[in-house]
C-alpha cells in the first residue's frame, strides 16, 4: 500500500507518498481502507519533528480517517467486512489502509458522507473529553471557545450550544465571527482586540470555561477571563509552551487550569471517550445541531499542499485528504 511518508522532517515538503508495508490487525483491532483524513495540528507538529507518535503507532501521521472494514482482528465482534465507518487513531491515517483498535472506530452518523465523516472523530473527542469529561461543562454556564472557526473551534462551539452552554467565540475576520454565530455562539469577538474586556463585558463577569489551543501566549488573559470557580483548559501549543501564571488571580476566582493531550491517552481511556461520543454526540450530529465544516479537500499524495493550507492560517473548519 501506499502512505505519506516523513523521511526526513521539515516543511511541507518533507511529506512524501510512498510505498510501505501492510499493515495487519492484531487481537481487538480492524483493519479499514482508507476513504479519507482529517488534518489535525498534530500533524503539522510531527511532520517539523516536535510531535513523535508515541509506541506502537505507525510512523506517520493522521489521527482521524474514514473508511471501509477490510478485516477483523482475533477477538472483534459487532463489525463485518464493508461497515463504513470513521475512527480515532493515534497515526497512521494518511494512507490507504491502517488498524485501529475496535474500542476507537465510530459507524457513520446519519445523514454525513463518508468522505465528510473523517473530520469527526480527533474533533468530537477532543471537544467531548474537555469540554464535558474534564471540565464539566454545565447547560447555563458561559464557554469560551478560542479560534471558533477552526476545526476544533467549529465543533466546540456547536457542541457546547446544543449542551446548552451560553457560547462565546474569538476569530480573527468578520467572515468568521459570522460563521461562528451561525454555528450557534451567542457572541464573537476578534482576538486583534481586548477581547478580554469583550468577553467579560458580554458574560457579566467571565467564562465558566475556557478552550483554548493557544497555550503560553493566552495563559495570563485566559485566567483574568474566568469566572469564579471557572475551568481553563488548554489543548494546544500554538502560542508557545512557557507562560507566567498569577497564582493570586486563580486562587481568588477558585479557578482550575487542566492541560491534556488525546493522542497519548492509553486505549481503554480512548475507548471510553468514543464511547461517549457516539452516545452523546452522534444523535446532535444526526438532527442537524452539529455539522462539520470543511474547508478544503485534497489528494492524499498531495498532502504538503494541504499542509500548506493549514499552515497559512485561513483556514475555516476542516481540512481533508481523499484517499
Amino acid at each position: 500500500m501506499h502512505a505519506v511518508t516523513i523521511p526526513v522532517p521539515g516543511g511541507p515538503e518533507a511529506l512524501v507518498w510512498a510505498e510501505v508495508d501492510d499493515p495487519a490487525p492484531g487481537p481487538g483491532e480492524l483493519l479499514l481502507d482508507v476513504v479519507a483524513a482529517g488534518l489535525n495540528r498534530a500533524d503539522l507538529l510531527q511532520r517539523q519533528g516536535h510531535y513523535p507518535p508515541p509506541p506502537g503507532a505507525p510512523a506517520y501521521p493522521g489521527l482521524e480517517v474514514s473508511g471501509r472494514v477490510a478485516a477483523l482482528g482475533p477477538g472483534v465482534t459487532g463489525w463485518a467486512a464493508g461497515d463504513e465507518v470513521c475512527a480515532l487513531l493515534a497515526g497512521g491515517g494518511y494512507a490507504e489502509r491502517v488498524a485501529v483498535p475496535a474500542g476507537q472506530v465510530l459507524p457513520l452518523p446519519r445523514g454525513v458522507d463518508l468522505v465528510t465523516a473523517a473530520g469527526l472523530p480527533e474533533t468530537a473527542c477532543t471537544v467531548w473529553s474537555n469540554l464535558v469529561m474534564r471540565a464539566g461543562l454545565a447547560a447555563g454556564e458561559w464557554l469560551l471557545v478560542h479560534g471558533g472557526a477552526g476545526g476544533i473551534g467549529t465543533a466546540a462551539v456547536q457542541i457546547g450550544a446544543a449542551l446548552g452552554a451560553r457560547v462565546v467565540a474569538t476569530a480573527g475576520s468578520e467572515e468568521k465571527l459570522a460563521l461562528c454565530r451561525q454555528l450557534g455562539a451567542e457572541a464573537a469577538v476578534s482576538y486583534r482586540g481586548d477581547w478580554v474586556a469583550d468577553v467579560r463585558a458580554i458574560t457579566g463577569g467571565g467564562a465558566d470555561v475556557v478552550l483554548d489551543p493557544i497555550g503560553a501566549k493566552y495563559l495570563g488573559p485566559n485566567v483574568d477571563v474566568l469566572a469564579p470557580d471557572g475551568r481553563l483548559v488548554v489543548i494546544g501549543m500554538q502560542g508557545g509552551t512557557r507562560g507566567e501564571l498569577d497564582l493570586g488571580t486563580l486562587l481568588a476566582k477558585r479557578g482550575a487550569v487542566h492541560a491534556t493531550a488525546l493522542r497519548s491517552r492509553p486505549i481503554a481511556q480512548k475507548a471510553q471517550i468514543v464511547a461517549q461520543v457516539r452516545e452523546h454526540v452522534w444523535p446532535m450530529v444526526a438532527d442537524g445541531r452539529v455539522r462539520v465544516v470543511v474547508d478544503s479537500t485534497y489528494p492524499m499524495e498531495r498532502a504538503g499542499e494541504a499542509h500548506r493550507r493549514m499552515a497559512g492560517g485561513d483556514v475555516t473548519g476542516k481540512v481533508l485528504l481523499r484517499a
